[in-house]
């Protein structure tokens, strides 16, 4: 995957358009020590009313609209 698909810039236009994106606004933002906690929540405003998305970063580094799974313990045999 292209590195221009995995930017936040993209993911963004691609769920609200070119146009709005010049008017959206970065309303939260954590970005913890692991990569499960990283998140940015963006606003814009469609037809007076906000919309509000949160923007997950996951393990391979690509910005989705769900949260990353957390790892749960395994066991293996050798």
């Amino acid at each position: 995957m292209a590195s221009e698909q995995n930017s936040l810039r993209a993911i963004v236009e691609d769920w609200l358009g070119p146009e709005p994106a010049k008017r959206v606004r970065i309303t939260e933002f954590r970005n913890g020590r692991s990569k499960d906690e990283c998140y940015i929540c963006v606003e814009t405003l469609r037809a007076g009313s906000p919309i509000t998305l949160f923007f997950f970063r996951h393990r391979d580094g690509a910005w989705r609209i769900f949260p990353p799974d957390r790892e749960r313990p395994a066991m293996r045999v050798n």
